[in-house]
């Protein structure tokens, strides 16, 4: 059951009621029968889990996006292949020349 306050606008006493959702509000001060108001508060924001701060994202490049990172990474192996088939070709040709 929630708590609400309470205050009167005569003798600005505040008081707390527990009250369940379907009850009626307090109309009525218990100290000076004056008419009362609820008081409303702010409610806490509460951050939990991750990606809320700096540290918790990975070190990339600075301005990149996931995007781009993704991009890149494509790439790269794509330009170790070609590397890869070059250095094959220039190793098979120095090995023909020796023969």
């Amino acid at each position: 059951m929630p708590i609400y306050e309470y205050e009167c606008s005569l003798c600005h006493s505040r008081f707390e009621r527990r009250q369940r959702f379907d009850e009626e509000l307090v109309s009525i001060c218990p100290k000076c029968q004056g008419r009362v108001s609820r008081v409303f508060h702010s409610v806490p924001i509460l951050f939990k889990g991750s990606g809320f701060y700096s540290t918790d994202h990975g070190r990339g490049r600075v301005g990149s996006t996931g995007r781009e990172k993704a991009e890149h990474a494509a790439k790269e192996p794509a330009k170790k292949e070609v590397e890869d088939t070059a250095s094959k070709k220039s190793t098979e040709s120095k090995t023909e020349d020796k023969k």
